[in-house]
Order: C-alpha cells, then sequence, then structure tokens
C-alpha cells in the first residue's frame, strides 16, 4: 500500500475502568473508520489507564492485568476491529504465565493480535518487569515498529528500531505536565481543567507552554526528522489520577513537520496520510545511508550499567499532585 490513511487519538481514560475505556477505543475508532482510516493508535495504558497504577500492590496489579492474546481485552479489540475495518494499537498491563507484569502496548486486527511490545523503561510501578527486545512488524505492506513513552528519550532505541527496517514508529505516552529540572515543568492544576469551559485560555497557556507542548516541540519531531521515519505519537487528555495530561497527539512524518495534530480539549481523533515517497526524500534517509559505524561501534556498544531516573519520582515513588 503506497498510501497509508493513519489516525492518532487522545481520550480521557477513567483509571481501572477497562469496560468504559475499551467502549471509547470503540466509539472513536467508528468514527475514525468514517473517515477513512485504516488504523487507529491510543495512548499508553488506555485500557487500563495509568498513573493510579503507581499506588497498586503485585496483587492489585496481577488483578488488573491480562494475558496477551487470551485475554477479554485483545478479544474485544479484534471483534472492534472486525466491525469497523480498522487495525487498532492500544495498552495494557500485561501478566505471563510466572506472573511477570509488563507494560504492553498491542497491535491488533480481526483475526487478532498482530505485535506486541513490552515497555524497556518501565517506572509507574516497582513490579513491573521491563522488556527486553524490539517489535518489528508488517502493517499494510508498511514495516513498522513501537516504542513506549520513556524508551523514545533513549535515542538509541529509535535508531535501533529504524535500523530494524521500521518505517513508521507508534510512541504511545502518557506524558507532559509533571515536574522536572528543566525550566518551565511542572503540574498543571487540576481546577483548570474543571474549569475549562469557563476558562480555556488559562488551561491552554499551561498545556502548550514549557509544561507541556513546547517540551515535546524540543525533541518529538527530531526523533522523526533524525530517522526518516513517521512517528505516530499518541497521549492522554485530561484527568490522569491525580495529574493532568495535555494530549496533542500527532502524526510528524520523516522531514519532521506536523501532519495532523489534537487541539481540542477532549476527546479527540486526528487523520493522515502517509506516503511512501518521504521515505527516501527526507534527509535523515541520506544520513543514515552515510553512516560510519567503524567509528563508534566500540563506543556505542560499551559496557554501561543503566540506571534510571525519572525526575517527578523520588526514590521510586511518584511525587504526585496533592
Amino acid at each position: 500500500m503506497e498510501k497509508l490513511i493513519m489516525a492518532t487519538a487522545q481520550f480521557e481514560h477513567r483509571s481501572g475502568d477497562k469496560s468504559y475505556n475499551l467502549d471509547t477505543i470503540e466509539r472513536m475508532t467508528a468514527s475514525a473508520a468514517a473517515q477513512g482510516a485504516k488504523v487507529i493508535a491510543f495512548h499508553e495504558c488506555s485500557i487500563t489507564g495509568y498513573t493510579f497504577a503507581s499506588k497498586l500492590s503485585k496483587e492489585q496489579m496481577l488483578d488488573l492485568a491480562e494475558p496477551i492474546p487470551e485475554g477479554p481485552s485483545i478479544r474485544r479489540l479484534a471483534a472492534i476491529s472486525e466491525t469497523y475495518g480498522v487495525v487498532i494499537l492500544a495498552g495494557l498491563f500485561e501478566k505471563d504465565e510466572q506472573q511477570r507484569i509488563y507494560k504492553a502496548y498491542v497491535c491488533v486486527d480481526k483475526n487478532g493480535l498482530v505485535a506486541k511490545f513490552r515497555k524497556l523503561h518501565p517506572f509507574i510501578n516497582p513490579h513491573i518487569t521491563p522488556g527486553s527486545e524490539y517489535c518489528v512488524f508488517d502493517l499494510f505492506g508498511w514495516k513498522c515498529g513501537i516504542l513506549i513513552c520513556y524508551d523514545n528519550n533513549i535515542i538509541e532505541h529509535v535508531r535501533a528500531t529504524r535500523l530494524l527496517g521500521a518505517e513508521i514508529i507508534f510512541m504511545p505516552h502518557a506524558t507532559m505536565c509533571t515536574p522536572s529540572p528543566r525550566p518551565g515543568a511542572g503540574f498543571v492544576d487540576l481546577r483548570l481543567w474543571e474549569n475549562k469551559e469557563n476558562d480555556p485560555t488559562s488551561l491552554r497557556l499551561e498545556f502548550e507552554g514549557m509544561k507541556g507542548r513546547d517540551w515535546l516541540m524540543k525533541w518529538l519531531p527530531a526523533r522523526a526528522y533524525d530517522n526518516a521515519v513517521y512517528c505516530i505519537f499518541s497521549n492522554p487528555i485530561g484527568i490522569d489520577d491525580d495529574q493532568l495530561r495535555n494530549g496533542r497527539s500527532m502524526v510528524i512524518d520523516p522531514f519532521g513537520d506536523i501532519l495532523a495534530e489534537c487541539t481540542e480539549l477532549g476527546d479527540q481523533f486526528v487523520t493522515a496520510t502517509l506516503t511512501r515517497e518521504k521515505l527516501q526524500m527526507a534527509g535523515g534517509y541520506r544520513y543514515i545511508k552515510a553512516r560510519r559505524p567503524e567509528l563508534y561501534r566500540d563506543i556505542i556498544g560499551q559496557e554501561h550499567q543503566s540506571e534510571q531516573k525519572v525526575a517527578w519520582m523520588s526514590d521510586g515513588v511518584p511525587s504526585l499532585q496533592k
């Protein structure tokens, strides 16, 4: 398929309410199908909810998590896909036969599971096991990859996924509006969301400034540009436990240009047409061809002990907004 109509969505999920979240996914998938989309991508943990998991015990996490592909959420996604003829990507917590818990993101069509990726750098709950491999798969003749939220901040992951053949990288997130040492970062007051109908301007100033979109623009388009890939960014909007998320789900092309972006203060999806010619026209394609790995193979591949720190968490415990 030379052209692919892609949708990316934002919605306000409910913590732990899979039924509501899957109903929302179905409603938005139906609307995207009516606009000609062949694929729709939802955010990290869009099925289960996200930040509330920081407070759950291992037993509670196991109750929330599902086996993949046997679990009920995958079956529901497959049924939705069959009904509307749209491939769906969404996130949830997974458990395996050894009772290990993973942060998973799945691609599902009418026949069931197409691909599954486990987050390489999970942190929201200490009982989650990190993933250990990349994921590249075929979708309508396009090579696709998946990296979840923090994974995309490690630039080697994006380049590795690209070098494995990915032309499209799905980047589901639950991000922005959290504290950090960078200037302008911080939580957004929940009262602004609750008052958004009376005063949308104050909320937009927070969502679109350095707490939100301005920070995203410092790095996200560069991932697409440097690697000559389409980046499908998806992010929740609204209340996520006791934090706010600002959405801004978007499709970015291999030139680093935004093709479509969610801008509403509520549930929304946008569509964009992906064309193959950009994959080789973009500068990143030439730069990848010009690489000289003999110069840096031993540097990039040297032994290193991973030390992951999340600015808004302290000693593995979220520093949440009160």
